[in-house]
């Protein structure tokens, strides 16, 4: 059982979202695996960083405070691509509960309140800000977190080993070093780690920030120099099925507040996998969750499924069975270390074992219908009718998840996405759906680096053409949003494809960035369901359109 309330806590996690015991949340699982190993943890949830009350509720752990801002950067939380606080957004009004850089504020707060205890951090906002990183809220290279946090250690990706692993170490006393899957500063260079060039050097040269950003993998021993110190980050460490399969085994309560709707959607979701192959060149989860993927066992989806069955709320339906892309489910490719597993000849595209397990599960007594609700990769998807047939006979709800992105192929190549029509999809699709009111459900982006305004009308005009054909083909168009530690947004600081060295084109005014969602809006007529936004006083107008970033 996790303590909630009470003194004499071994562990202290701090989170800017709610807390639930749910395998989709962070802060949840972090919680549930130190519960089962032994250690008694203590949860403070979105707390007030205003005053120093939530940080003093639960008192000193014995071991360390482990600090996340949550599933989502707070910067990322808390404002629009064109840099809009989300609770004045006029059309979609939202408050996170967490300060900008919630991570830093958080264990600024408990450095004060708790000299000396040890702080963890972790999650999205920290696993992605380790190193010197370009930050699109303020305009700048800013240092690694763990410095401006002045936290102990570091874990990036999942961080369920990490955790387990900090908790033994420091228990028994030991150094924190050479733990997979963390950084730490450290005074001197060891031996055996390949140095980046230094934050220092990142910061001024965007010739030195193309050459760290190249380096960039978890797979090694990196380090970065930062004035008279050095980040260093350890490889990370081997999740395995097995290791999968013990985490989603264990006994979550499903139980989630209320103030956390957005995941009561989720509440009887399956995680199948980890990882993604897709290596797309503005998502941020190749250098967070991995490259590779990790498939938990069909017995073990099975049996949490049947475990959901007996659940006093469960009605029959399995809300999403899926992974950060569904239909990677089984496609673990160790033929090589490091390679592109997209691109291996030795990848099983069949999809056997993913309709093995669907059929599988769909059948379980007590279940009525088995949901897809997280995206496919449709080019995957292609290479397998039979699981197309699979999906839209007996697990679309009403709505396809697929991401495009874009139609330009060269759009398309410095995303890093398939340059297969998604027009081929779309066929295989209407064809196997024909009598059946189902629809796609398309993913768009505009303002991504090389995108003039010429390739926002080449998109528009698709997206015209399916309109015309009875299509409402996209629900929201997104605009780019530089994040730390990814290949667009290096394309977006520097102006060149870091791969090739070649210049690229940069949309960076709010007003191109506007004009090509706008394009996008009209030509499917989305745009009328938007209420013009208030005239502006015109000086802050003015300032408005000479703001670049």
């Amino acid at each position: 059982m996790i303590a909630l309330k009470g003194k004499d806590f071994d562990i202290i996690l701090v989170s800017g979202d709610p807390y639930a015991d749910h395998p989709l949340s962070p802060v949840g699982v972090i919680a549930r695996v130190l519960d089962a190993k032994g250690y008694k943890v203590g949860i403070i949830e979105r707390p007030d960083w205003k005053s120093d009350d939530d940080f003093l509720k639960l008192g000193q752990p014995r071991l360390f405070f482990g600090v996340t801002s949550g599933s989502i950067d707070s910067c990322l939380a808390n404002y629009t691509p064109l840099l809009r606080r989300r609770e004045k957004d006029e059309y979609a009004p939202y408050s996170s509960g967490k300060p900008d850089r919630a991570v830093i504020v958080y264990c600024n707060r408990l450095k004060h309140l708790f000299p000396g205890v040890p702080i963890v951090i972790g999650g999205i906002e920290a696993s992605l800000r380790r190193f010197a990183h370009y930050d699109y809220w303020e305009n700048r290279v800013r240092r690694s977190i763990l410095l401006d946090s002045r936290a102990d250690i570091l874990v990036y990706g999942s961080g369920e080993l990490q955790a387990i692993e900090i908790a033994s170490r420091l228990n028994e006393g030991q150094t924190l070093d050479d733990i997979p899957g963390t950084a730490v500063i450290r005074r001197e260079l060891p031996p055996g780690f390949e140095e980046i060039p230094s934050y220092e050097e990142v910061s001024e040269d965007p010739e030195k920030f193309i050459r760290a950003q190249r380096a960039m993998a978890n797979y090694k021993k990196l380090a970065q120099k930062h004035a008279n110190r050095y980040v260093l980050q350890f490889p990370g460490p081997k999740y395995t099925p097995e290791i999968l399969d013990w985490i989603y085994g264990l006994p979550f309560s499903r139980s989630i507040p209320a103030d956390y709707p957005e995941l009561e959607m989720g509440k009887f979701s399956i995680v199948t996998h980890r990882g993604c192959i897709g290596r797309c060149s503005f998502c941020s989860l190749s250098l967070h969750q991995g490259d590779r993927i990790i498939s938990r066992s069909e017995e073990s989806i099975l049996e949490e499924i049947r475990r959901l069955t007996k659940h006093p709320d469960f009605k029959g339906y399995i809300d999403d069975l899926g992974g950060p892309t569904a239909n990677m489910y089984g496609m673990d490719c160790h033929c090589c270390q490091h390679g592109f597993c997209l691109t291996c000849k030795k990848l099983d595209r069949s999809h056997r074992r993913l309709i093995n397990l669907l059929r599988r599960a769909r059948s379980i007594p007590g279940v009525k219908k088995v949901f897809v609700r997280s995206g496919i990769r449709y080019d995957l998807a292609l290479s397998s009718p039979e699981y197309v047939k699979e999906l839209v006979d007996h697990h679309v709800s009403g709505l396809l998840k697929i991401a495009p992105e874009h139609v330009s192929p060269k759009v398309l190549r410095l995303m890093n996405k398939t340059e297969v029509p998604v027009e081929k999809f779309r066929h295989l699709f209407l064809k196997l759906t024909a009598g059946k009111k189902q629809h796609l459900k398309y993913y768009f982006m505009v303002a991504h680096p090389g995108t003039t305004m010429k390739e926002a009308r080449e998109l528009a005009a698709y997206l015209k053409k399916l309109s015309a054909q009875g299509e409402k083909p996209v629900e929201g168009v997104q605009i780019f949003t530089p994040t730390p530690m990814t290949r667009s947004t290096c394309m977006y600081y520097t102006g060149k494809d870091p791969e090739t060295g070649e210049e690229v084109y940069v949309p960076r005014t709010f007003e191109e960035k506007k004009a090509q969602k706008r394009l996008l809006l009209e030509a499917t007529g989305m745009m009328s369901e938007f209420p013009k936004r208030p005239r502006r006083a015109p000086q802050k107008k003015l300032n408005l359109k000479k703001k670049q970033l």
